[in-house]
């Protein structure tokens, strides 16, 4: 496959056809560059919250991430999962040098606003981050007042 040179659809004019991601990924696996061009506003992991009276539930799909390269905080009701990935290749050889770098990191957050600071657990697994957060009790039960 030598032969193929990508078309760098990046600088035409042209109106959205909605195909430029899948373009693009095409152009990433065809390059001899080690770093996809691909910008990381579009290039993030996907999340899915489910939840209930007690508590949510938040999977993180985050496949060859290692968990020390992951943060996670709640700061004021806001849930943020960090990722930063550095990558190495050193290869040295009779009659070559080869090496790259690579480092990238992507986030996400969500608003949670009855999150319990306590009893938060994370796990990962398989590439996939489960994080289990307490909602704070809700008080709505109501109270007669008399007047003296």
């Amino acid at each position: 496959m030598t032969g193929l040179v990508p078309f760098n659809r990046r600088n035409t004019n042209l109106l959205s056809t909605g195909f430029e991601d899948f373009y693009n990924m095409l152009d990433d696996f065809f390059s001899d560059n080690l770093s996809p061009r691909r910008s990381l506003v579009k290039d993030t992991f996907k999340i899915n919250v489910q939840e209930n009276d007690t508590e949510y539930f938040i999977e993180a799909e985050l496949p060859g991430v290692n968990k020390e390269e992951i943060e996670i905080d709640l700061t004021d009701g806001r849930l943020s999962i960090s990722v930063k990935k550095e990558e190495n290749l050193n290869e040295e050889k009779k009659n070559y040098i080869h090496r790259e770098s690579r480092y990238s990191s992507m986030s996400r957050s969500i608003y949670l606003a009855d999150a319990e600071n306590k009893g938060i657990k994370a796990k990962l697994d398989n590439g996939v981050l489960n994080i289990s957060i307490p909602r704070q009790e809700k008080f709505t039960k109501t109270a007669k007042i008399e007047i003296e």
